[in-house]
C-alpha cells in the first residue's frame, strides 16, 4: 500500500500546487493524507477549502494548534470526520483525534493527529493519550499513521521511538521545514522529524518576509501575509506491507517546474 503524507499546506499557493500535484499524481497512491490546519491565507480551514480537497483527492486531513483559528470549525468538526484535530485535546472538545479509512482497494488505514507540548499550548500528554487508543485501532487495522503536530524536535523523535512497533508511520509537522532524517526505525515504523511544507519557500515559513521581520526586531505584533514566490510541495510517499509495517519512505520536495521536468523525463 502506498500511502502519500503532504506537510502544511500554507494558503491559496499551497493549495494550487497540492491540486496540481494530485491532478498528476494521485492515481499512484492507495490514501492520500494532508496537514490543513494552514490552508486558509496561513492560519486555519474552513469547510469549502475542506471540500475542495476531498474533490481533488484527498482522503483526510490532519491538524494541530491552528485548527480553531477559523470559529465555523468548532461547529463543523462535529460532522466532518474526515478532518481530525489533535487527539490530546481535553476530552468534550469539538471534533476527533483519529478515525479510520478506507482505500479503493478495500484495506483500512487508521490516521491520528496529535499535537506536542513543548512550546505549544498546554494540553494533554499526547503520549498517554495515543496510549488509549492504539488497541481501539488495532480491532479495525494495523496501518496506522500518525501525524505529530509539534515544535520540539526532541518530543518528535521521543514519539517516534515511543511508537516504534506499535504504528505504521510517524511524522512530524508544525516547523514547515523538511527535515532530512526519513528512515525507518528498527520496530517498522516510518519516521521523519518534518515533512515540511506545502507553500512559498522563499518568506519565512510560508510568510513574506516584510511582514514577519519586523515582529522580531521590535516585538511588536504584526499582520503576516501570504508570500508567493517559490512554491514547493512537500511531504512524504510510505510503502505499508501486509503487517502495517513500513517498508520504504521517501521524501517529497518539488516545485510545479521540478515536476513538469520529471514529467518530460
Amino acid at each position: 500500500m502506498k500511502v502519500l503524507i503532504i506537510g502544511d499546506v500554507v494558503g491559496k499557493p499551497g493549495r494550487n500546487i497540492l491540486t496540481d500535484y494530485l491532478e498528476r499524481k494521485k492515481n499512484e497512491y492507495d490514501l492520500i493524507v494532508v496537514n490543513g490546519e494552514n490552508a486558509a491565507a496561513g492560519f486555519g480551514l474552513t469547510e469549502k477549502i475542506a471540500k475542495q480537497f476531498y474533490e481533488i483527492g484527498v482522503d483526510a486531513i490532519t491538524s494541530g494548534n491552528h485548527i480553531w483559528d477559523k470559529k465555523e470549525m468548532v461547529e463543523y468538526l462535529k460532522t466532518d470526520h474526515k478532518i481530525l484535530r489533535p487527539l490530546n485535546y481535553p476530552k468534550g472538545v469539538s471534533g476527533v483525534g483519529w478515525n479510520i479509512f478506507t482505500t479503493p482497494a478495500g484495506e483500512k488505514v487508521g490516521v491520528v493527529s496529535l499535537q506536542g507540548r513543548i512550546f505549544m499550548p498546554p494540553i494533554d500528554c499526547p503520549f498517554q493519550r495515543i496510549s488509549e487508543v492504539l488497541d481501539e485501532i488495532r480491532k479495525h487495522t494495523t496501518n496506522i499513521v500518525v501525524d505529530f503536530h509539534a515544535e520540539a524536535t526532541s518530543e518528535k523523535m521521543a514519539m517516534g521511538r515511543f511508537l516504534d512497533g506499535k504504528v505504521s508511520v510517524v511524522l512530524g509537522t508544525h516547523t514547515h521545514i523538511q527535515t532530512s532524517d526519513s528512515r525507518v526505525l528498527d520496530g517498522g515504523t516510518g519516521y521523519i522529524t518534518d515533512v515540511g511544507m506545502t507553500g512559498s519557500h522563499d518568506g519565512i515559513i510560508g510568510m513574506t518576509v516584510d511582514s514577519v521581520l519586523p515582529r522580531f526586531l521590535t516585538s511588536l505584533p504584526t499582520k503576516f501575509a501570504i508570500c508567493n514566490d517559490n512554491v514547493r510541495i512537500n511531504g512524504i510517499e510510505v510503502e505499508l506491507d501486509q503487517y502495517g509495517k513500513c517498508s520504504d519512505i521517501k521524501r517529497v520536495d518539488l516545485s510545479i517546474e521540478e515536476l513538469d521536468f520529471a514529467d518530460f523525463l
